[in-house]
């Protein structure tokens, strides 16, 4: 019995520290929240409910950008064959980045593409706020994600103030995807400073 305990608290507190994978509010506002998990399976099975997709990767460390290319070469090409993407590149972006505020900026305007828009997490955080059927999905993004929001889903991404990950991001054409704005103010709702640790437990 005694193990027993000592696995049980072991167990409860691993899944603890991994935090949030998914959080349903109400569009209103994040003070109303319909639904919460850190579980993998049940955080996916929402998101099929409305379309989108996110899988698990292995990963692998300290990689230039040509090499995480060809080390992901096979998953490259098996999502490339499924959506019709045509190119991918390799997305850097750091704490010590010149331009992270401008960046984040550029996603926190909620926006949708006519295109999927793919992206495989090698390593760090983000988080996707999707806007559907007056529903705000946020999805805690880690090390070892792809996730594949489909096309016209209106959405914003946060990578936080304090940003940190590595992406490969694929696209339907090698202009790459083009932001269509929905001119709503929703995200204003929902962004705040996001501290490090509460997303650390991710990497």
């Amino acid at each position: 019995m005694k193990k027993y305990l000592i696995f049980s608290f072991l167990m409860v507190a691993t899944l603890f520290a991994q935090g949030p994978r998914l959080i349903i509010y109400s569009e209103t506002g994040p003070e109303k929240v319909y639904f919460s998990t850190s579980n993998d399976a049940r955080a996916c099975k929402k998101l099929e409910a409305i379309g989108v997709c996110l899988e698990r990767w292995d990963t692998k460390s300290d990689l230039s950008d040509e090499e995480i290319l060809t080390v992901y070469k096979e998953e490259i090409d098996r999502i490339k064959e499924q959506g019709g993407f045509v190119s991918v590149d390799v997305l850097r972006v750091s704490p010590e980045g010149e331009n992270k505020s401008a960046l984040r900026r550029k996603f926190l305007s909620e926006h949708r593409h006519s295109e999927d828009e793919a992206r495989f997490f090698v390593e760090g955080t983000g988080e996707f706020f999707l806007h559907v059927r007056s529903k705000v999905y946020r999805v805690f993004c880690r090390q070892g994600d792809l996730i594949n929001v489909p096309a016209n889903t209106a959405h914003w991404f946060d990578m936080t103030e304090e940003p940190f990950f590595t992406a490969i991001r694929f696209f339907t054409n090698d202009e790459g995807w083009v932001a269509h704005s929905t001119e709503d103010q929703i995200a204003d709702r929902f962004v705040h400073p996001t501290p490090r640790a509460t997303l650390s437990a991710f990497r």
